[in-house]
């Protein structure tokens, strides 16, 4: 058995980081999920972030 072969033959173990849904759907498909709900800081809004960084 090739290495590839021997790293697709393991349990799947995932950490989701932000869309939930993601982790919803391994869920359903019975994969063992935990989830972190973030989001980036300030939304994303590069303008708000430099503002916060004062």
């Amino acid at each position: 058995m090739t290495e590839k072969e021997k790293f697709f033959n393991k349990e799947l173990k995932v950490i989701n980081i932000g869309i939930e849904m993601f982790a919803d759907d391994l869920e359903k498909q019975n994969v063992d999920v935990i989830h972190v709900n973030w989001r980036p800081p300030a939304g994303g809004d590069l303008d708000i972030l430099k503002f916060l960084e004062k």
